[in-house]
């Protein structure tokens, strides 16, 4: 299953590229770039195997030239825009759960069906609708096709897109849109919780039983769609997402998995005083470090991840569920200042805790919960606290030079 890269590219402009979701796999030795009228006698040969009709492909790219908006856009240096604490607070904004709960209301049938179907809580799929395109209005206004072979064309993360695109013919060729509808994000993400191509062959759905699915424009369509995505990804019915919690005094913040009860023990409390679950599991989790909120978080939390692989974007689509549900604003104060590290940065850390020795399972700038913990021990080791948020400071310790 190939996993959802789009909110790579909106956060890339929103927010700084916060958001690092990428493909599984990029081909580090890509084939040369090769002129257009040759890449689409290539494609059209990879195509055919697939099952493409010359007449859906003729569709497809009839007057199509690569889009020269697209590949400058790819080139922004992906460093964050906002602090986290501005950009979860834009996101989980009165505002948005407001509209939320009236979309709730609004499509009240609708979500009751698809939460029976699918176990997956309303709120959640509420807060994915309203971050991606402001519950549809927000409309997309790029050609699927003609973004794709754009990126496909100059080989970008290579075979990805190029992967994305011959699904997108798939698409055209089963009728669910028409050509002059199929329309997306710069970089192929559709429909009103945006999903690329193959996320729509591997999710969407026909829940409204018109014989398409809809994701642009049929809303029974878009909600259970976005719900079979979390369920075939574990999402766990009447699990939270996590809490905001308090840390006391004299804690010892090497510690970050723990059982709830375990947690109640250590003094580890939710900051809004209620109860932890009776059962299951959580990590804590300093998104910008010690001063600053403290969260922990379950399994679904990663579930939100498998979504768009960041955790500022996942915390700020768990807290606007929570608005929605009429949960209050994060307690503690946010920093100021922006204190997350550049992609580069981050990339750079794991590369050099790669070299200590450190399981690093990939080096596409995500820093995991696992990576979070390798950094604790060298912070032990700097006599510096262990909340395991990677700083500039760090960076100076381990020798990363940086420009």
């Amino acid at each position: 299953m190939i996993k959802r890269l789009v909110s790579l590219f909106a956060l890339t402009i929103a927010f700084g590229s916060i958001a690092a979701a990428a493909p599984p796999w990029v081909d580090p030795n890509p084939p040369p770039v090769v002129e257009y009228k040759v890449f689409l006698d290539q494609l059209w040969r990879d195509a055919q195997k697939q099952g493409i009709k010359r007449t859906t492909f003729d569709l497809a790219f009839n007057g199509i030239t690569p889009d020269p908006r697209v590949m400058p856009i790819t080139r922004r240096q992906p460093e964050y825009g906002k602090p986290a604490g501005a950009y979860v607070n834009s996101i989980a904004s009165p505002g948005r759960a407001k509209e939320g709960v009236r979309k709730a209301t609004e499509w009240r049938v609708t979500f009751d069906e698809v939460e029976k179907k699918y176990q997956v809580e309303r709120w959640i799929i509420l807060a994915i609708w309203g971050m991606e395109t402001s519950y549809g209005a927000d409309k997309d206004k790029w050609d699927v096709i003609r973004s794709l072979v754009t990126l496909a064309q100059a080989n970008y993360r290579h075979p990805y897109f190029r992967n994305e695109l011959l699904v997108a013919l798939k698409i055209l060729q089963e009728g669910h849109v028409a050509r002059d509808k199929f329309v997306s994000s710069w970089a192929g993400a559709m429909g009103q919780t945006q999903f690329m191509p193959s996320n729509f062959f591997d999710f969407a759905v026909d829940f409204s039983g018109d014989g398409k699915r809809d994701i642009w424009n049929n809303v029974p369509d878009v909600v259970a769609s976005t719900a079979n995505y979390f369920r075939k990804e574990g999402w766990q019915f009447g699990l939270p997402w996590g809490f905001e919690v308090t840390i006391p005094d004299g804690f010892d913040y090497r510690r970050s998995r723990a059982s709830f009860t375990e947690w109640t023990k250590l003094g580890v409390k939710r900051a809004d005083g209620g109860a932890y679950p009776t059962s299951g599991d959580a990590i804590l989790f300093f998104p910008t470090g010690v001063p600053g909120p403290a969260f922990v978080v379950t399994k679904n939390f990663d579930v939100i991840k498998e979504y768009n692989n960041s955790d500022v974007y996942a915390l700020a689509i768990g807290h606007l569920a929570d608005r929605m549900r009429g949960m209050g604003a994060i307690r503690a104060a946010w920093p100021e200042q922006a204190t997350q590290l550049s992609r580069d940065d981050r990339i750079a850390l794991q590369k050099r805790l790669a070299e200590l020795g450190y399981k690093v399972n990939n080096f596409t700038a995500h820093i995991d919960f696992d990576l979070r913990d390798s950094i604790r021990s060298e912070q032990v080791k700097f006599g510096m606290l262990p909340d395991g948020h990677p700083t500039s400071a760090l960076l100076d310790r381990l020798g990363i030079k940086r420009p």
